[in-house]
C-alpha cells in the first residue's frame, strides 16, 4: 500500500507542478485561487490520514519492534548472551518517521491552510501591473487588499456569506474584471447604485453636482519621461490625486457592448451614465490611460473581491510602503 501511495503521490505533484509551469508559461489561463483550494483539500486529506491512519501505523510497528527486541534480549540473556547488537531506538525513529510523500503533503497543509484563510478571508496581496492607477497607485506596487471589509465569501465561487460594509464613492476597490471575470482590475469608485454619473470635457459630475478638482504641480512620470497635469479631487469622504492628458480627447473611443449600455449616453465631450442598482461604476486615476467602466460598463456586486488600503513593497521604491487613499 505504501508504495501505491508514494506513485500516487508523485502523479499528484506532477500534475501540480504541471498546471504552474503552464500557467507560468502562458500555456492556460491560472486561477491562484482554486489551485490553492484544491492544495489545501488534498494536503488535508493526507494530513488527516497520516493523522490518523498512517502515524498509528508506524507507531504500532515501533512498539512491536520495541517488544520483539525485549522479548530476544530476555531469551538472549538466559543463555548468558548480554552484549546484544543492535540499536533499537534508532531503528525505531526510523520507522516513525514521515516518508517523502506524507513529508510534502501532510506536512505542508498547516501553512497552505493558514494561507488560504488569510488570503480567503482577511488580505490578499496584489501586484499592480499598469499606470492606470497613477499617480495613487505605481506600475509594481505590492499592495493589501481587505477582503471582508465589503463582506465575507466563499473563495473561488466568490458567493457572499454575509454583508459588511457596502462600497463608497472614493474607494479603491479590486473587482473581477466584467468582460473576463478570471482577471482582476484595481480602479476607483466614482458611482454607486442609483447615480447619474457625467464625465464631459474631462469634468467629473455626480447627480449634478461637479465634484471638487483643484489643480496642484505638474506630475512627472518616470516611466514615460513626460509630465502630465495632476489635480486633487474630493470624491465622497476622500481626497485624492489624478493626471489628466491634454493631448487625448474628451470623447470615448472604442467602446465595449455591455449590460445596462441603455443607461450611458456617448458624445464627443464624454459619457454620462445612470447606475444600475446591484451595480458600480468605476474610472482610474489617470483618467485619460485607464480602461474602465466608460469603456466595458458597469461592475456587478458579485463581482467584487475587496478594499485596496496598503502597499506594503515595491522594490524599486521604499519610500511607497504605507496607506493610501
Amino acid at each position: 500500500m505504501l508504495g501505491a501511495m508514494s506513485s500516487i503521490t508523485a502523479v499528484v505533484l506532477a500534475l501540480f507542478a504541471g498546471y504552474g509551469g503552464a500557467w507560468y508559461f502562458g500555456m492556460v489561463e491560472g486561477n491562484f485561487s482554486l489551485l490553492l483550494f484544491l492544495a489545501t483539500v488534498v494536503t488535508g486529506v493526507y494530513w488527516l490520514a497520516e493523522r490518523f491512519y498512517f502515524l498509528p501505523q508506524r507507531h504500532q510497528a515501533a512498539a512491536a519492534l520495541a517488544r520483539s527486541a525485549v522479548q530476544r534480549r530476555a531469551e538472549l540473556a538466559k543463555m548468558g548472551i548480554n552484549q546484544v547488537d543492535g540499536n533499537v531506538e534508532q531503528a525505531k525513529s526510523k520507522l516513525i518517521m514521515q516518508p517523502w510523500w506524507l513529508d510534502w503533503t501532510a506536512g505542508l497543509f498547516p501553512v497552505i491552510v493558514v494561507v488560504f484563510l488569510l488570503r480567503s478571508f482577511l488580505f490578499e496581496p496584489f501586484k499592480i501591473p499598469s499606470g492606470s492607477m497613477i499617480p495613487t497607485l505605481m506600475i509594481n506596487d505590492l499592495i493589501l487588499v481587505n477582503k471582508f471589509h465589503y463582506g465575507v465569501r466563499l473563495p473561488v465561487i466568490n458567493t457572499k456569506l454575509f454583508d459588511n460594509n457596502s462600497p463608497q464613492r472614493g474607494d479603491v476597490m479590486v473587482f473581477r474584471y466584467p468582460p473576463k471575470p478570471s482577471l482582476d482590475y484595481i480602479k476607483r469608485v466614482v458611482g454607486v447604485p442609483g447615480d447619474e454619473v457625467a464625465y464631459l470635457n474631462k469634468k467629473l459630475t455626480i447627480n449634478g453636482q461637479p465634484v471638487s478638482k483643484t489643480a496642484l504641480p505638474d506630475f512627472f512620470d518616470e516611466d514615460s519621461l513626460r509630465y502630465a497635469r495632476q489635480f486633487q479631487e474630493v470624491l465622497g469622504a476622500k481626497n485624492h490625486r489624478l493626471l489628466n492628458d491634454d493631448d487625448r480627447p474628451a470623447f470615448i473611443p472604442g467602446t465595449d457592448e455591455f449590460p445596462f449600455k441603455q443607461n450611458c449616453r456617448y458624445s464627443s465631450e464624454g459619457v454620462v451614465c445612470k447606475v444600475p442598482e446591484g451595480h458600480y461604476f468605476m474610472m482610474g486615476d489617470n483618467r485619460d490611460n485607464s480602461l474602465d467602466s466608460r469603456y466595458w460598463g458597469f461592475v456587478p456586486e458579485k463581482n467584487i473581491v475587496g478594499k485596496a488600503f496598503f502597499v506594503w513593497m515595491n522594490f524599486g521604491n521604499l519610500k511607497r510602503i504605507g496607506s493610501f487613499e
